[in-house]
C-alpha cells in the first residue's frame, strides 16, 4: 500500500475532516472513497469514448433524431 501526501488550505481540510467524521469513518478512508469515485468516472468516460469511435455514426444520428421525435424540445 502506498502513501501519499497531499497539500490543501487548512479549511477545506477542516472540512474533509468534519465530512469524514459526520460519515463515521475516517479521513483516510474518505479519500479512498472520493478516488474510487474520481476512478469509476475516469474508466466510463474512457469505456465510452472507445465504444463511440467503434460505433456507425449515421446509426447513431438516426438514433438520436428518433428520440427528437419522442421528447420533443418546447
Amino acid at each position: 500500500m502506498a502513501t501519499l501526501t497531499i497539500r490543501l488550505p487548512d479549511d477545506k481540510h477542516s472540512r474533509l475532516k468534519e465530512l469524514a467524521k459526520a460519515r463515521g469513518i475516517s479521513l483516510n478512508k474518505l479519500m479512498e472513497e472520493f478516488s474510487n469515485i474520481a476512478l469509476a468516472e475516469f474508466d466510463a468516460h474512457t469505456r465510452f469514448k472507445v465504444l463511440a469511435a467503434m460505433g456507425n455514426q449515421a446509426q447513431g444520428l438516426a438514433l438520436l433524431d428518433k428520440l427528437d421525435l419522442h421528447f420533443p424540445q418546447s
